[in-house]
């Protein structure tokens, strides 16, 4: 059985989950593996790898190149996978899978769903995926391969349907801080109100936070009222632009840690 639950809402900040998001295939195609290794090791709770797509239209710029540059490297859905089935048995910690629809129904749902499963895969987040299809053609699919699917909501979502999309998701919810792409600057971190509508639903999942953590003083704002936070476009910029990558990338887990 893949553990993917966080103990829910916890008031020390030590036990706050600190999920960190990379996309596959950079610096160079056969990196990931290292990637993963290096962000288990640095103390993350868990981790989300973008899967590669022409389109990202949920992501802002620096995840966009990102997406570029591992097509250029020639990564794909096959190449993840595999990736992930030669190190599954060293890895302790979840590892999510974050992606668009469009590559996922090339691959086929069910496949997919199932060598996920194979590879050590917790769970899924596909953004793109409307919540009435979930359920009507993919949530049994989901389930039968023990696979955790997360739906994200915005601080324009209403409560009715924060709780309806708590109902479909599994794992924990991802909460992003506007309505806008990821790694915006204007992203309003300490969104209270939000946060506090958040934390006052009866959900059922723990709740994360996305969308524009860059550093220990950002995570520790954003989760006072949440579960945790995830951090991606901060980690993206280190393997993108740092060919130090691989001490600047755990000195900057560790920062937000420790």
């Amino acid at each position: 059985m893949h553990q993917n639950n966080i103990q829910h809402h916890t008031s020390n900040t030590q036990q706050k989950k600190l999920n960190i998001y990379f996309t596959t295939g950079i610096p160079q195609l056969e990196d990931t593996a290292e990637i993963i290794k290096l962000i288990q090791d640095s103390g993350a709770d868990m981790m989300e790898i973008g899967m590669p797509y022409s389109d990202p239209v949920a992501d802002g710029p620096v995840i966009q190149k990102a997406h570029e540059l591992a097509l250029n490297n020639g990564m794909t859905i096959s190449t993840l996978l595999c990736q992930l089935r030669f190190i599954k048995n060293e890895i302790k910690i979840p590892i999510i899978l974050m992606g668009y629809i469009n590559p996922v129904l090339s691959f086929g749902f069910e496949n997919f769903c199932k060598e996920c499963s194979e590879s050590g895969v917790s769970g899924l987040i596909i953004p793109d995926l409307p919540p009435v299809e979930f359920e009507k053609n993919y949530k049994q699919i989901l389930k039968k391969h023990n696979l955790n699917f997360t739906f994200l909501v915005t601080p324009e979502t209403s409560d009715e349907r924060i709780l309806y999309l708590d109902s479909l998701s599994s794992g924990f919810l991802y909460a992003v801080s506007s309505s806008s792409t990821t790694g915006n600057e204007n992203a309003v971190l300490k969104n209270e109100d939000y946060l506090s509508r958040l934390a006052s639903l009866p959900l059922k999942n723990p709740v994360m936070i996305g969308f524009g953590i860059k550093s220990k003083e950002d995570f520790e704002n954003v989760t006072q009222k949440a579960d945790g936070g995830i951090i991606g476009t901060a980690f993206v910029n280190i393997l993108l632009n740092d060919k130090d990558w691989r001490i600047k990338a755990i000195d900057f887990i560790n920062s937000i840690k420790n």
